[in-house]
């Protein structure tokens, strides 16, 4: 396993862009304003897909939250949503984030979730082009929020987040290089029936393709004009 690790490392280290990757995974892109299913299914339950910089986050209104989640909402009891992002903790509770602390990162360790509370909606928080809407049932919201609660090695906080209504979680599956926030995302999104794949997925770029392919399915199976998502600026 060792040697699997250092021959992928060796691979991924040849891109410089990856530093920055996990820096961006890591510490999640500030909050615009922070005041305080596949298609064919049984529209029901809203999932909101966020793209913050490099970094993909998943979430749910407080209203839609399942017993898995619950608890968390308890933590924030003004929040009307929650947005959920995995990243190494050594990064996230490093006081001085410098290139060694970022080259650790590279390698297995323990990681963290961040839980961003939002008094408004996620698209007044990050801008109507960094945030997806897509419309599961009962039974794939259920299944999404349970891999969320399932990553949460407890269900209390472990430290404070990075700025006011937001928190870190310890988690039980460990970050890497080949491990990254945007895997994790794909990883929830396919636990919730969501036909994207996550095997080889590191950048923000190659979930968010994905995802927009679902929004224009969901829009053709409801009758809707291929619109897709709002236009963004390249990155």
């Amino acid at each position: 396993m060792r040697a699997v690790y250092a021959s992928a490392g060796r691979s991924v280290a040849r891109s410089a862009v990856l530093l920055l990757l996990l820096g961006a995974c890591s510490s999640c892109a500030p909050l615009r304003s922070q005041p305080a299913a596949a298609a064919g299914c049984q529209p029901g339950i809203t999932l909101f897909v966020v793209r913050r910089g490099w970094h993909i986050d998943v979430g749910f209104a407080v209203a839609d939250l399942e017993p898995a989640l619950r608890p968390v909402s308890a933590q924030f009891p003004a929040a009307r949503y929650l947005l959920f992002g995995f990243g190494d903790r050594h990064y996230l509770l490093a006081k001085d984030r410098n290139a060694p602390v970022l080259l650790g990162a590279l390698w297995p360790g323990p990681a963290l979730v961040l839980v961003t509370a939002l008094a408004g909606t996620p698209q007044a928080a990050f801008g109507e082009g960094e945030v997806a809407q897509l419309e599961l049932s009962s039974a794939q919201a259920r299944a999404l929020q349970s891999f969320i609660g399932g990553t949460l090695s407890e269900l209390k906080p472990y430290a404070q987040g990075p700025y006011e209504g937001s928190l870190y979680y310890a988690a039980r599956p460990r970050y890497s290089a080949l491990h990254t926030c945007n895997t994790w995302a794909a990883e929830a999104l396919r636990a919730g029936g969501l036909a994207v794949h996550a095997r080889g997925v590191v950048f923000a770029g190659q979930l968010w393709s994905q995802v927009k392919r679902l929004v224009s399915a969901q829009g053709r199976a409801a009758g809707l004009p291929a619109a897709g998502l709002p236009a963004r600026g390249a990155r």
